[in-house]
């Protein structure tokens, strides 16, 4: 696992940092930023990032940004 890759937890398994797939970055209405993708398995996961970690994910390739 890569040290950017993003990783979240799935609540239908309940696993804890779970690699997260083609991950979507998206801006909340409050300014906060929200990783959306999948595990690989069809199970769909979500994570507030903060602004730094959202902006390195869309840069090192890791994630694609949507809307902002």
């Amino acid at each position: 696992m890569s040290k950017n890759m993003l990783t979240a937890y799935c609540m239908k398994t309940k696993e804890k940092n779970v690699p997260m797939q083609e991950a979507v970055i998206s801006k909340t209405s409050r300014g906060g930023y929200m990783a959306q993708g999948h595990d690989g398995k069809g199970n769909k996961m979500t994570t507030m990032l903060g602004e730094a970690r959202a902006l390195e994910a869309v840069k090192d390739g890791v994630a694609t940004k949507q809307g902002w």
